[in-house]
């Protein structure tokens, strides 16, 4: 049996590395250096995606609803194949319509020395009325982590709190702490949607979560053709880099791994293609998609979804009367109790605070350079 262990950590500090999420060879490295050889040989650990710690409610595409409360650490429960993938989209689609999604969907930038970092929180301006003048949102990033022997599983919270992923991490930069960890067994979550829509007409489409890799320097990696049950004829387009034998988008990025850098090319996340293989083995690919394909699965790229035919939509359907619903019912975040936490917690910090500057040496070159 399949066992995943999800952790949610807080981001302490500036993170200087991929834009997009913190990859998973970035995490493994980090994890590495604090386990014996076994384990370390033993684990796989995902990419990380980055989370507003902000209110929620289930998207429209979900089979639930209502709230979620405030993902602000703790994890919310998983029973299905939807819960799990909650949190992995970069989108945010579970944000409450009051809340600025586009914002939420970029962190803030902050310079140090010349270089670039992701800020650990958010400051959004608050209306005048206001005894303070902001808001602050703290960001999180979602990843899990699985293993070969059931007897490694879970580690500890000494052994996740307090890593560091990206550059400069000598610096203090990129540390992450244990916000939650719980373990949710594969075998126990629900794929009912999923098993209804196999016997559908229509046929469901391939989500890829993370990159998946076709090409890598790494030493000892072969490479990947496309999966013959992708039908990248019916794959969503959009603005980019296109391989030219399958269409889909594609870009180079860098695995680091044992103190070097490897090229390493890659189909883009958040394509979808059509699903061309087996119906009755849709439940099969799914629960593969959680463990991931292909080349550099360990450090998670192949990262994929499968979703039913009615929830092809990137973001959350918003018909009127879903809309008009929500609006009419309070906001659970604008509580007096939150309102005073907020100020309390922005104090007499001002909105035109200048940004701290911290060199970081020369070129900001991470001494140990085994993570990005």
């Amino acid at each position: 049996m399949t066992r995943l262990q999800q952790v949610l950590f807080e981001l302490k500090a500036p993170y200087m590395g991929h834009a997009y999420y913190v990859p998973g060879h970035a995490l493994y490295n980090a994890l590495a250096r604090r386990v014996d050889d076994a384990t370390r040989q033993a684990l796989h650990v995902s990419h990380g995606v980055f989370l507003p710690g902000e209110w929620a409610e289930y998207p429209d595409t979900h089979p639930d609803e209502g709230s979620l409360g405030k993902l602000s650490g703790s994890l919310p429960e998983v029973e299905s194949y939807a819960d799990w993938f909650l949190l992995r989209n970069p989108t945010h689609p579970w944000l409450l319509d009051s809340r600025p999604r586009d914002a939420h969907n970029t962190q803030d930038l902050q310079e140090f020395g010349g270089r670039v970092a992701a800020a650990s929180e958010t400051r959004f301006a608050r209306p005048p009325e206001t005894r303070n003048r902001q808001r602050s949102v703290q960001w999180y990033v979602h990843c899990y982590v699985h293993a070969d022997h059931p007897d490694v599983l879970p580690l500890d919270t000494d052994t996740l709190d307090g890593i560091q992923v990206g550059a400069a991490r000598n610096y203090g930069f990129g540390e992450l702490t244990v916000a939650d960890t719980n373990v949710v067994a594969l075998d126990d979550l629900s794929f009912d949607r999923l098993q209804d829509a196999a016997e559908g007409e229509d046929p469901c489409r391939v989500e890829l979560v993370t990159p998946y890799v076709t090409e890598s320097k790494f030493p000892g990696a072969e490479p990947q053709s496309v999966p013959w049950w992708w039908n990248v004829s019916e794959f969503d387009a959009a603005p980019g880099n296109y391989a030219q034998a399958t269409g889909m988008r594609s870009r180079v990025t860098r695995l680091a791994h044992g103190g070097e850098a490897y090229s390493v090319r890659v189909l883009d996340h958040g394509q979808r293609v059509g699903f061309a293989g087996d119906a009755e083995r849709v439940v099969e690919t799914a629960r593969n998609g959680i463990c991931r394909i292909g080349t550099h699965s360990r450090f998670g790229f192949g990262e994929l979804r499968v979703r039913p035919p009615e929830a092809v939509p990137q973001y959350a359907r918003r018909d009127d009367e879903s809309r008009a619903a929500r609006e009419a019912e309070p906001v659970a975040s604008d509580t007096a109790r939150e309102a005073q936490e907020a100020e309390d917690a922005d104090g007499d910090r001002d909105a035109d605070e200048p940004r701290r500057r911290v060199l970081v040496g020369a070129g900001g070159v991470d001494e140990r350079g085994d993570g990005s």
